[in-house]
């Protein structure tokens, strides 16, 4: 018998035939199978992946989606591979450690470091995953209820390299005229981007099940799809000088609209985001939004954007200040808590 974990080279052209044991001379001679290439299947190929609920059901792509760095298994996801099949991908990366909460394979959940380095050291292990990167397996959840940022940037460009393949290596035409770029996204869109300040108490599970419940599920927003989650923005003193990363709660909203329409159900969906910011704001942890739009019929822009006045105050006087006094460029630096 072949081993379960063993290769089987076949010279270019060459073939072979199986059968169970038993021949049958009224059969046919049976269909040509092809294999496809074993290298040719990345990690951070978006197309390979499916979202699943806790109970391994495969999600329906619906009303909820992700932004494209985050259609990769993030830092704290769960990775599972069907059981009873083979496969071999590379884990070429910019980083030396891909973090993972778990994964299973081969019917068992690996979800320890050593768990997980025993298996590596097996020869199925070693022979599944090939390239530069290593896979890191960490048992643990995000600590933040503000939630963890997916940590995929560093190979956003794989990301979108693979998903313009895929897609004949550009863009799609968007139909607004100066689309979107949220952050983690490889292509432009139409419709809104809503960008979120927070406190200590924001709640990013709650906050994301409010907006669900009260406001996308409405009749009006069926045709409307969201995405959000943590990212991080990069800094800039004076819009030149790199200072450091913030962390931002990002909503990009799309819809189903055609021509003049696209994005207008989007625009007003966000719209009544911000109105309920701006009422409830404190009490949800937010201490501010910026809202952009980007429909068939206008230009992408602020569209309108919300700030606690204490907030807004504390900001000029630190600007005022940090432009007077010497040295006052230290006392602007804010730096972003790791998500």
């Amino acid at each position: 018998y072949l081993p379960l974990n063993g290769e089987l080279v076949l010279a270019s052209g060459a073939g072979f035939a199986a059968f169970d044991g038993s021949w049958d001379p009224g059969c046919d001679s049976g269909a040509t199978v092809r294999f496809a290439d074993a290298e040719y299947h990345a990690w951070f190929d978006p197309t390979l992946w499916q979202d699943v609920f806790p109970g391994r059901e495969l999600e329906p792509s619906g009303r909820i989606f992700s932004v494209d760095e985050e259609r990769v298994p993030c830092s704290y996801d769960d990775v599972i591979f069907q059981p009873e099949t083979s496969f071999r991908v590379n884990v070429d990366s910019s980083r030396r450690v891909i973090h993972l909460r778990s994964i299973s394979l081969m019917g068992q959940e690996l979800s320890s470091p050593e768990a997980w380095a025993r298996y590596l050291q097996a020869p199925s292990g070693r022979l599944q995953f090939h390239g530069n990167g290593t896979l890191q397996v960490t048992g643990t959840s995000c600590p933040d209820k503000s939630g963890c940022a997916c940590g995929n940037a560093p190979d956003g460009h794989r990301i979108c390299a693979a998903l313009l393949r895929a897609s004949g290596r550009q863009c799609p035409a968007p139909a607004c005229k100066s689309p979107l770029q949220p952050l983690g996204h490889c292509c432009g869109v139409c419709g809104a981007t809503i960008n979120l300040d927070f406190t200590p108490e924001f709640d990013l599970q709650k906050y994301r099940d409010r907006l669900i419940q009260s406001l996308l599920s409405q009749p009006k927003y069926a045709g409307v799809r969201m995405a959000i989650s943590k990212v991080h923005k990069a800094q800039t003193f004076l819009g030149v000088i790199p200072r450091s990363s913030t962390p931002l709660i990002q909503i990009v909203l799309t819809d189903d609209e055609a021509g003049a329409q696209t994005g207008t159900a989007a625009e007003q969906l966000a719209a009544d985001i911000m109105g309920d910011i701006a009422q409830h704001g404190e009490a949800l942890g937010i201490s501010s939004g910026k809202m952009e739009v980007a429909t068939g019929s206008t230009f992408s822009g602020q569209a309108g954007s919300h700030a606690l006045s204490r907030i807004t105050v504390g900001t000029v006087l630190g600007l005022l200040f940090g432009l007077l006094l010497p040295g006052g460029i230290f006392f602007l630096y804010r730096k972003g808590k790791l998500r």
